[in-house]
């Protein structure tokens, strides 16, 4: 049963018939309740599984995305904007042979000058990421600190880093599991003021394989 709050014109929640309210991050929304004709329908299961694609894919980064989206978050989490971002660039293909362009992912987003010439190389046991530093640029300051994330597609994990070394470093290095050798791994990299009020789109730095 639904239950009016401040009359019929100012929102109300719950369920009236075939219509469902309710007020989300305090806007007052209704909806039609409808059901599937075909819950099933080719068009809805492919849907359903680049869902489940990005959700598995996004998953282990929850933490690094509050602050890779922080931007975004007036009308949505975090989360849902990053999964948004994902779901409309980078899922390519159709079922069964639906994935992730890697490459087209952005796991920061924001108004800062982005990272230049970005390249990422392993060696005894570590990523090492490095750019051309473009501090002094237009919204590129001398303080900004490094977001990088390190992404295993195998294991479905990632190792991330929310507050690295300063933009003019030019180099950020991150330690890897031990059962990731063998594995190819995806580098993103990002940037955050100092006061962490604002981020970069983040730059993919490519695929890196993890030898012995």
């Amino acid at each position: 049963m639904g239950k009016i709050n401040q009359g019929i014109l100012c929102g109300f929640s719950g369920k009236v018939g075939t219509i469902v309210g309710g007020n989300w991050k305090g806007i007052n929304y209704m909806r039609v309740l409808t059901k599937p004709t075909n819950p099933k329908s080719d068009k809805q299961v492919n849907q359903r599984t680049k869902f489940t694609l990005v959700l598995s894919f996004l998953k282990p980064i929850t933490p690094f995305l509050r602050v890779g989206y922080k931007l975004f978050t007036a009308k949505q989490t975090a989360f849902n904007a990053a999964m948004s971002q994902v779901l409309t660039n980078a899922v390519v293909g159709e079922l069964p042979n639906s994935a992730i362009d890697f490459s087209l992912v952005q796991v920061s987003r924001g108004t800062l000058a982005p990272a230049q010439g970005a390249t990422a190389s392993y060696e005894n046991g570590e990523i090492s990421i490095s750019w051309v530093d473009n501090s002094g640029a237009t919204m590129a300051n001398i303080t900004d600190k490094a977001l990088v994330v390190v992404y295993n597609d195998a294991k479905t994990d990632a190792v991330y880093e929310m507050a690295g070394v300063t933009r003019p470093t030019a180099l950020q290095t991150i330690p890897l599991p031990a059962e990731w050798i063998g594995d190819s791994v995806q580098v993103y990299l990002g940037f955050i003021t100092e006061d962490g009020k604002n981020v970069a789109n983040s730059v993919f730095v490519g695929a890196v394989e993890v030898l012995a």
